[in-house]
Order: C-alpha cells, then sequence, then structure tokens
C-alpha cells in the first residue's frame, strides 16, 4: 500500500504524512530537503540552481519509488516524482528560470524513469491558499524559504491545480487546509483518516 501527499510549499504534507503513518503503522518516505546540497543557493539564485536542484530532488524520489516497488512495507510518501516534472520543472522553464535545453533533457530523463514508476494507490492533494502557505513557511523559520514570493507560490499553486485536474493514474482525495488544523485539533484527524479509509476499502 502507497499512500503520496502532494501540495504547494507550506501546505502541510510532511505533518501529515507523518501523522498516517504513526496511525497505520507504516514507513513514512519524507521529502529531501535536510542536508539537501542545492536548496540554500536555489534560493538565492534560482535560474542558476533550477537545473541542479531539479535533478537532485528527481533523483532523491526516484530511488524512494524503487523502495516503494520492492513492496515489502507499507508507506506513506510525502511529495511525489510526478510534482517535480508536472509542477516544479515546468513553473521554472514557464517562468524562464530553466533554460529550454536544461528542461529538455530534465524531461527526457524524466520521461525515462517514469516506465519504472508505479503510481501511488492513493494522491492525497492539500490545497491551500497563498496566505496559508505563506503562515506556515514563516512558523517553520527556514531562512532560505524567507525569500520566497508570493508570485512564485501563486505559480504553484496554479500548476497543483492543472496537474490534480488531469490526474488519471490513480485515487486522488483533495483536501482543503486553510480550515484545518490536524495537529493541535484531533476531530481534523479523524475526518481525514475517515475519508482516506472510505477511499481504500
Amino acid at each position: 500500500m502507497h499512500i503520496a501527499i502532494t501540495g504547494n510549499i507550506g501546505a502541510g504534507k510532511t505533518t501529515l504524512a507523518t501523522l498516517l503513518a504513526a496511525h497505520y503503522g507504516w514507513d513514512v518516505l519524507k521529502e529531501a530537503v535536510e542536508g539537501n546540497p542545492y536548496l540554500v543557493d536555489f534560493y538565492e539564485d534560482m535560474s542558476r540552481w533550477s537545473f541542479n536542484l531539479q535533478i537532485y530532488f528527481l533523483n532523491s524520489r526516484f530511488e524512494q519509488m524503487l523502495t516503494i516497488n520492492e513492496g515489502r512495507q507499507p508507506v506513506v510518501q510525502d511529495r511525489t516524482i510526478y510534482e517535480d516534472a508536472y509542477i516544479f520543472a515546468r513553473n521554472l522553464h514557464e517562468s524562464g528560470l530553466m533554460s529550454p535545453r536544461d528542461y529538455h533533457t530534465y524531461r527526457r530523463v524524466f520521461e525515462n524513469m517514469l516506465a519504472l514508476v508505479r503510481p501511488p494507490d492513493l494522491m492525497i492533494y492539500l490545497r491551500a491558499g497563498i496566505p496559508k502557505l505563506q503562515e506556515r513557511i514563516r512558523l517553520r523559520g527556514r531562512a532560505y524559504e524567507k525569500s520566497i514570493s508570493r508570485d512564485y507560490l501563486e505559480n504553484l499553486n496554479r500548476y497543483y491545480e492543472a496537474f490534480t485536474d488531469d490526474y488519471q493514474a490513480g485515487k486522488l482525495l483533495v483536501i482543503d487546509v486553510n480550515e484545518l488544523d490536524y495537529v493541535n485539533n484531533p476531530d481534523d484527524l479523524v475526518a481525514v483518516i475517515a475519508e482516506v479509509d472510505r477511499i481504500l476499502s
């Protein structure tokens, strides 16, 4: 069993992935943020480091998919390989922050990897407005995220909506997290788990 959590920066993916994994007694695979050698440089100069960062994330996510494909343990995954290509790399390219040459190379690598990727049994999209995202980004206090602009988050939200509108690889659950607090309000977490159980049953 494989549940994947998708959503914009600050939507609450890691938190929900951790809570669901604890509830079900499953493994959790988190995004490669800690120890990422490109993140700080990327936020200081996106056009210079966009290709490097996206290749790093793509490879990290592909390694996770190989682990998931072995199927030894049920898993909750924080972000998916699809988002790397269809949302983040696409946004960088169309914003002029990744050159056409780099984007073409990136997409070829992604498409080769995709042949070995199984979609999750359930994709959960955490939909959040810009004020919610900015609040959560501020609260977690990562210095390199202070430079993230409202326009950048808005573009990502637009691509997330397009991606989930077109997603047909498997089951999809959309959760509006603008008014949810599944950390401090147990009822909110119970409601999310009930929805997950309903779809997977």
